[in-house]
């Protein structure tokens, strides 16, 4: 039994609907890595926990207009590069003294 041409374009265009489904997906696997990268170097520099480090990140893009993936991306090249635009490190910067430590921990008060 053949299928009807309806019945043919709703499996095609459920494979279509599939197919964009999969590459939504690894685009957020890619940008969940690069956003816990960043929070990882948060947690590192910053001495902040990692939900500190979260709320730095969302803070800085919140700030910025930058979207919160490209934040990530930023603060990742930045650790493997040395730079960072003007901008961003500012906020960061803001951002982790309101969100850090008062002293570095082991530091003599």
């Amino acid at each position: 039994m053949s299928q009807g041409p309806t019945e043919g374009n709703r499996g095609t265009d459920r494979v279509f609907e599939l197919k964009e489904e999969v590459q939504q997906l690894k685009e957020a696997v890619v940008s969940h890595a690069v956003v816990d990268q960043a929070i990882g170097m948060m947690v590192a520099l910053g001495r902040v926990t990692p939900d500190q480090g979260w709320t730095v990140l969302r803070e800085v893009s919140q700030h910025t207009n930058i979207k919160l993936r490209r934040v990530a991306e930023l603060v990742v090249l930045w650790g493997r590069e040395g730079e960072i635009p003007s901008e961003i490190r500012i906020k960061l910067e803001d951002a982790l003294d309101r969100h850090g430590p008062t002293q570095v921990p082991g530091a003599p008060r």
